[in-house]
């Protein structure tokens, strides 16, 4: 299993963490920002992280039907988990702003599902990728990402296994502090891409 002073590096090697003023998709502002993009385009390293990933996992999860990603920044994370877990992988994608399956994508009544993200800062993604798992009757046991930012403040309730956990500040737009307030605020996400 990778440290997580080793993946820190491999995420500065890759250009994966970005430094600036950052609007996240929930909303809130932060002066860094994982670009999982970025550390995926290297698939030697990106397989590393994700090989780790599964074995943290495993010594959790002894039983995984399925993992299910939301689209877009999961897809590729949840496979390659999927892969090193030997079991099938899907994914959740935005029809009219809301997570469906599609493509013939189905969920087997009470498969153990994991749902796998590249980032967890809310969980907003990763809750409403299980509220589709829940109404095909699937059962969420839990979830897993490469990068947990969300400080023990997410909305998920279950057990969240990551790679490594960044301990990033995020503030609302009203309360910025004076650092930020002086550099542009880009969004770098996918979510509200059209």
């Amino acid at each position: 299993m990778l440290t997580e002073k080793k993946t820190k590096e491999i995420f500065l090697k890759t250009k994966a963490l970005l430094h600036g003023h950052f609007i996240l998709s929930s909303g809130l502002r932060s002066p860094q920002y994982l670009q999982c993009a970025k550390l995926l385009m290297h698939p030697k390293k990106s397989e590393l992280i994700c090989k780790s990933l599964s074995q943290k996992i495993k010594k959790v999860f002894k039983k995984i039907d399925l993992v299910v990603a939301p689209a877009m920044g999961g897809i590729i994370v949840g496979y390659e988990v999927a892969r090193h877990l030997k079991v099938p992988s899907i994914f959740t994608e935005r029809v009219s702003g809301k997570f469906e399956l599609r493509r013939g994508f189905h969920i087997t009544p009470g498969a153990r599902v994991l749902i796998v993200e590249d980032v967890i800062t809310t969980g907003k993604s990763s809750m409403e990728c299980a509220k589709v798992v829940t109404k095909n009757k699937g059962k969420v046991i839990g979830f897993a990402c490469i990068v947990d930012r969300s400080n023990n403040q997410s909305s998920i309730n279950l057990k969240i296994i990551s790679q490594i956990a960044f301990n990033i500040p995020t503030y609302k737009e009203d309360k910025l502090p004076g650092h930020l307030k002086s550099i542009p605020a880009v969004k770098p996400g996918s979510r509200n891409l059209t």
